[in-house]
């Protein structure tokens, strides 16, 4: 009785510790053990498939004082608002007005006894409150023209299908089935993508919109401390990757500097608000070989995900987007950041990321503003196909940089604050990018600059790039 009452004890204990290590995580805003080594479950993606565009039909904007006009110019007499009865149970709202041609509810019926269905007195237009964006614009297969019907709602798209059982899509892709995967269909249509689809992205983001001009608040100058010593916490934070809190040790037991590591984090977190738009906005000679890749990082006791992409012949980092979501448009704004440090489109633009399919919905939004480019994807961990097999050298470069990274972020066990992990994944950008030699480029860095190659040691270095960022920055405001 004893040895199974201890047992079970101990399971209770070990309940209760999990809960409490979990309500400290969620309170300080970062991981207490080193769970932090665990990433998310990896799991295997559905093929997607994105069909060519549709065609657009856009509907004529109609005036209803117009119709008005022509319809007493035509008939003698003024065509009259809707007279309704009443003791009707069925009602128009006072706000509702006709998509088509901006007729008042006086000229709207209730077409359908109240189920949701108005027909407009003046140009005769059918429509539904919920679906008004279809008597602005019609979507239609661009194999049989038939008008596409809305069938789900997703976050950030809506998906329309083309449910003409005669489309030529349909019907060739019905014939490339074998026997058993028709004997399968029968079964389990939802298994098979056989229609086309189209997908409308909601979400307002223009392509290579221009940046507005980045003012920000932090004066370098104004912190109490030397432009050397600044560099050290840099040098040993970012470079050496040390905890705030190590750095802040080491600065005390080797130089003889009594810092907090909250001062640390206030020095870093000012830092990347002045070398961030340097690292954004510098003119990047580029290879054209670009590859994409996430990892994980913890922000507030929760995984974010952080979006890289990079030049694999030139090692520099060109985007580096962190989500709380792995969504399509955290795809799009990482691929957007490749594409303003283009001077121009090539037109054999491709980039090289996994098998998440975030990333060809992102060449799907891109090419409906005019935008090209491949996207080869790399599945899995073995060359199961011929495109994984030409182009894993690349993928295996970007993963590469990512246990890089993941080598200086372990320290921090996670970040209490967004701001924390924007800074931080900054400062190891401009790191990178321009203070880090490389092995596969003859220990030289990234990015040469000459005046950052010519100094003595690490610190006089991060001091100068310091330098450079705030006099971009006074150049642009005084532009």
């Amino acid at each position: 009785m004893l040895p199974q009452l201890l047992i079970k004890m101990s399971q209770i204990i070990k309940i209760q510790y999990q809960i409490i290590v979990y309500l400290l995580g969620v309170l300080f805003g970062k991981s207490l053990t080193d769970w932090d080594d665990e990433e998310p479950m990896n799991q295997s993606y559905q093929k997607l498939q994105v069909d060519e565009l549709p065609v657009i039909e856009t509907l004529p904007r109609l005036d209803y004082h117009q119709l008005l006009v022509e319809y007493e110019q035509q008939h003698g007499k003024p065509l009259k608002p809707i007279k309704r009865h009443a003791n009707t149970k069925t009602t128009v709202p006072d706000a509702l007005t006709c998509p088509q041609c901006q007729a008042p509810s006086a000229y709207v019926y209730a077409n359908n006894g109240g189920k949701g269905q108005y027909q407009c007195k003046v140009c005769r237009c059918r429509f539904n409150p919920r679906s008004r964006f279809a008597k602005q614009v019609i979507f239609r297969c661009p194999h049989c023209l038939k008008a596409l019907e809305k069938i789900k709602e997703r976050n950030d798209y809506y998906i329309h299908k083309c449910k003409n059982d005669d489309c030529s899509f349909y019907q060739a892709n019905l014939r490339r089935m074998t026997p058993q995967e028709k004997e399968q269909f029968q079964h389990a249509p939802y298994a098979f993508k056989v229609r086309y689809l189209y997908r409308e992205f909601l979400f307002d983001f223009k392509p290579l919109a221009p940046s507005s001009p980045i003012k920000t608040k932090v004066d370098v100058s104004r912190l109490s401390v030397s432009s050397h010593t600044l560099g050290l916490i840099l040098t040993y934070h970012v470079n050496y990757g040390l905890s705030a809190r190590k750095t802040a040790s080491i600065m005390k037991d080797v130089h003889g500097l009594s810092i907090s590591h909250q001062t640390v984090i206030n020095y870093a977190n000012s830092v990347a608000l002045i070398v961030q738009p340097f690292v954004d906005r510098f003119p990047y000679e580029l290879s054209g070989s670009f590859c994409g890749d996430e990892t994980y990082i913890r922000v507030k006791g929760r995984w974010h995900y952080l979006f890289f992409m990079f030049d694999a012949v030139k090692k520099v980092v060109l985007s580096y987007r962190i989500s709380p979501n792995r969504d399509t448009f955290s795809a799009i704004r990482a691929i957007d950041d490749v594409l303003k440090k283009l001077p121009s489109i090539p037109e054999d633009l491709s980039f090289v990321v996994d098998g998440n399919p975030i990333y060809l919905l992102a060449q799907h939004f891109f090419a409906q503003h005019g935008i090209s480019f491949d996207v080869r994807q790399v599945i899995g961990l073995t060359n199961d196909d011929p495109v994984s097999e030409e182009y894993r050298p690349l993928k295996q470069i970007i993963e590469r940089f990512n246990r890089t990274f993941k080598g200086n972020y372990r320290p921090t066990h996670g970040f209490g604050a967004e701001e924390g992990s924007v800074s931080f994944v900054t400062l190891f950008v401009a790191y990178f990018n321009f203070l880090r030699p490389h092995s596969a480029l003859e220990k030289r860095v990234p990015v040469v600059i000459p005046a950052l190659e010519s100094l003595p040691h690490m610190p006089a270095r991060w001091a100068k790039l310091i330098v450079m960022a705030q006099e971009m920055l006074t150049q642009q405001a005084a532009s």
